[in-house]
């Protein structure tokens, strides 16, 4: 009879033949894997799943969920090669996704996690201003932490300011057109980064100092870090809890509406271009910004209110 360890390792390979980039997938059927032969479980079984999904006590019933939805898919698969297999059923960990608020950062705060990144030690100097500059372009672009990672340095036109926006989340390539000043900032970057690393391994925009691409986990604690040590996080050895990297992004939405109402901007009419800039498949999803903050959904209100005053 096939293991729990071989059976992981055919189906992994099975969905990434069909095009499935299993970035979080992979580490977690593994991490499932380990929990069963942990356990000195032969087959998957509802209890097994529901106790490996929940292991984690402090994660949010998202998490669970979705640990557990993980399973689940493996185990449907599973069971046609081996009937001793349990499927869990649906709605045993029940959990509706409700969009986390995002926190919009203040002027002084990017500032301040910007500056913290350029001091972060390193034996080449590269380090601090990989990491301030990431965390710079985020702040002003809207993109999505691994569309940063992602560039090459044939998608970086230094003279246009123009990025090329290539492996996207819904597999979608865009344009996005930068500040004068974001262009400049790459252009330092880019001066720095190939003194520091003369040769590299590979064609990516950000390096690490050991001449590879800057990992996703690797910019996730950095930030962490830094955001420890301007107060934005409490100290402790754990990353904690507070802003998150990807809030970078929701600013940059947020920001940019706030400053299309106050400006007087046809805001439904603008709202299509947000939503390409941004890489969102549907103009709802630039839509829930103006439900999710505050100062938008008032500014919204109030324009909403004016219309109505003038009509005859």
């Amino acid at each position: 009879m096939i293991t729990l360890r071989e059976a992981s390792q055919k189906y992994l390979e099975l969905r990434r033949n069909l095009g499935f980039q299993l970035r979080g997938s992979r580490s977690a059927l593994r991490s499932f894997v380990v929990f069963a032969e942990r356990e000195s479980a032969s087959s998957i079984t509802a209890d097994l799943a529901l106790r490996w999904a929940k292991e984690p006590a402090d994660a949010q019933p998202a998490t669970w969920a979705s640990r557990l939805r993980m399973v689940r898919r493996f185990a449907i698969w599973l069971k046609s090669a081996d009937p001793r297999t349990e499927v869990p059923p649906l709605g045993l960990l029940p959990h509706r996704y409700r969009r986390q608020r995002p926190y919009i950062y203040s002027d002084a705060e990017i500032n301040r996690l910007i500056q913290a990144a350029s001091e972060l030690p390193s034996a080449r100097g590269l380090k601090g201003c990989t990491y301030s500059t990431i965390f710079g372009l985020l702040s002003v672009t809207g993109m999505r932490v691994n569309e940063a990672l992602s560039l090459d340095r044939g998608d970086v036109d230094l003279v246009e300011g123009i990025i090329r926006i290539r492996r996207t989340k819904f597999g979608k390539s865009r344009l996005a057109p930068v500040h004068e000043s974001t262009r400049q900032s790459l252009t330092a970057y880019t001066r720095k980064r190939d003194k520091a690393v003369r040769g590299p391994a590979q064609a990516a925009f950000f390096l690490s100092e050991r001449g590879t691409r800057v990992t996703e986990w690797a910019v996730r604690y950095n930030f962490a870090k830094v955001s420890r040590k301007i107060g934005l996080r409490p100290p402790g050895r754990s990353h904690g809890h507070g802003p998150r990297l990807h809030d970078m992004r929701h600013r940059f939405a947020a920001r940019t509406l706030v400053d299309w109402y106050r400006a007087g901007i046809d805001v439904e009419r603008e709202l299509p271009k947000l939503a390409t800039y941004l890489g969102h498949v549907h103009v709802n999803d630039t839509y829930w910004y103006i439900e999710a903050v505050p100062e938008l959904l008032a500014l919204a209100t109030q324009r909403l209110e004016s219309r109505r005053e003038v009509k005859p």
